[in-house]
């Protein structure tokens, strides 16, 4: 689908200012964003397919099944529901689903159906929050150069037309979504204007201001309750048994995967192939667009492979446990934060980042292959809880393809970030338990708790080198939700059922 620019960057946004609410903050800038990016639609919003699941299979996939989460299309009375009404102008419902299936995708959550209802209040309520910064906007006489919003426009086209493979991918969608290209570019005026007017209104009421390491300190220490707390977190090993088709359908996947990358290589573009051949219905519509992704949240093999690519070369067949895939690496980008910087990782380096593209001849297991995946894990479990080696039956069983030592060791999991099946059966565990038989979309899991760390503030020590931005972030935050609820107090709102 052919998002709008600012529907996708408003869906980063989103991502910002809703990731503590899923999974809780690795650290304090995590949790303090401003409420609009530097720029629309910076990249596209990743797909979400079905093998795409996070990496930390066991602790982060999804076992239970998801919530309901309506897809980009829905019904025509759906479309036609009204959310809110704000001074007489309506938010539609069909907006509030866009943007939280747009920020599903993004951050690759799975939510449970109570998380998934207050998700959707709060998408409905950001919303509603634009609404009213527009009409300030508006009521300020704040204007936009129509040169600024023509270059973001263009970038937004262009954005569009590699995600699709290319000039003719992208008129194929044209045609698919039946839209002119002219069309389109109105739609991305109109959705330019009304995000860069509310980004200068805030820029406006809100300049930037500098903290210092002192100031920060002091104004952390007064205020602790306006940062994260460091989560629970669980010492976890793991053994994962994942059902595997026979030899016979395995060698069946690989001869059409190798069929599809000779017609690439003969000259057939990628995008058209993904489109007629790729069993990820997620994406095939796209050109097999994954958008961008950093390590940890695809699978391991594909993030191996995408990191490793060079730009615009066409993978091997690469063999997955949903069957096997051709990728190709579009571009490599690194994380930036709210205020543009690069966002760092533990080891003090930027985040990667990489944007490719897959088709996937699925292989999947049946029936019986399942049945003997599910016995087996029942067996070995029998055996870890009567006091087997849990070390030695990772090693001889465990197909866990996430970040894990030979011996299943994953290391320590924050609580907030395991799915809610693989939490509930681990909530009663002590110290050297094992757990049941545990499922996910990768196969059975079998988890031994090793060490619990619960709940704790910060120490100043472990955030001071971006504690003054995030002190900076925070009464930014403090400044404008104060503003924000001006606004509210003086509009006319009137929430309809969702």
């Amino acid at each position: 689908m052919l998002a709008s620019a600012s529907r996708v960057a408003r869906a980063l946004a989103l991502a910002f200012a809703l990731s503590t609410f899923l999974a809780p903050a690795a650290g304090v800038l995590a949790a303090q964003t401003p409420p609009v990016p530097k720029k629309p639609a910076a990249k596209p919003a990743a797909a979400a397919p079905a093998h795409a699941a996070p990496a930390h299979a066991a602790g982060a996939g999804t076992s239970a099944k998801a919530a309901s989460v309506p897809s980009s299309t829905s019904s025509e009375s759906a479309l036609d529901a009204i959310a809110a009404m704000v001074n007489d102008e309506p938010v539609l419902a069909s907006d509030v689903e866009e943007q939280l299936f747009l920020f599903l995708q993004r951050t690759q959550a799975h939510p449970d159906s109570a998380q998934v209802d207050t998700l959707r209040r709060q998408v409905l309520d950001q919303l509603i929050d634009d609404k009213l910064v527009l009409e300030e906007a508006k009521r300020q006489n704040v204007v936009v150069p129509p040169a600024d919003v023509a270059k973001q426009v263009e970038n937004a086209v262009n954005e569009a037309k590699e995600r699709y493979g290319g000039e003719q991918g992208f008129r194929d969608q044209l045609v698919r979504e039946n839209i002119t290209e002219a069309r389109l570019r109105e739609r991305f005026k109109s959705d330019v204007e009304r995000q860069l007017l509310g980004e200068r209104l805030v820029r406006k009421l809100f300049p930037k201001k500098t903290v210092t390491p002192a100031e920060a300190e002091a104004w952390f220490k007064t205020h602790r309750d306006k940062f994260p707390k460091v989560p629970a977190q669980l010492h976890l090993q793991v053994i994962q048994i994942t059902p595997s088709p026979d030899s016979a359908a395995l060698a069946a996947g690989k001869a059409k995967i190798e069929g599809l990358r000779k017609r690439i290589l003969a000259g057939e573009k990628f995008a058209k192939i993904a489109a007629e051949g790729s069993d990820d219905p997620g994406t095939a519509k796209s050109g097999g667009d994954l958008g961008f992704f950093r390590r940890g949240q695809m699978e391991p093999a594909i993030e191996e492979v995408a990191f490793a690519l060079p730009i615009g070369k066409l993978s091997s067949p690469l063999k997955t446990p949903y069957g096997w895939h051709l990728l190709e690496a579009m571009e490599r980008d690194t994380v930036r934060g709210p205020n543009g910087a690069d966002s760092l990782g533990a080891d003090g380096k930027p985040i990667e980042e990489v944007h490719a593209r897959h088709i996937l001849v699925k292989v999947t297991p049946d029936d019986n292959d399942v049945d003997r995946a599910s016995d087996l894990a029942g067996k070995v479990r029998a055996q870890a809880a009567k006091g087997g080696d849990f070390a030695a039956l990772a090693k001889r069983y465990s197909s866990y393809r996430g970040p894990a030592s030979p011996d299943g060791d994953v290391g320590f999991l924050s609580v907030g970030q395991l799915q809610p099946n693989i939490r509930a059966g681990l909530e009663g565990l002590k110290p050297g338990d094992v757990s049941e038989v545990l499922p996910n979309p990768q196969g059975f899991n079998i988890f031994k708790l090793l060490e619990r760390k619960p709940e704790r503030e910060y120490e100043i020590g472990e955030i001071k080198d971006e504690l003054p931005d995030a002190v900076a972030d925070a009464q930014f935050r403090e400044k404008y939700d104060a503003w924000l609820k001006t606004l509210r107090s003086k509009a006319q709102i009137e929430y309809r059922d969702l």
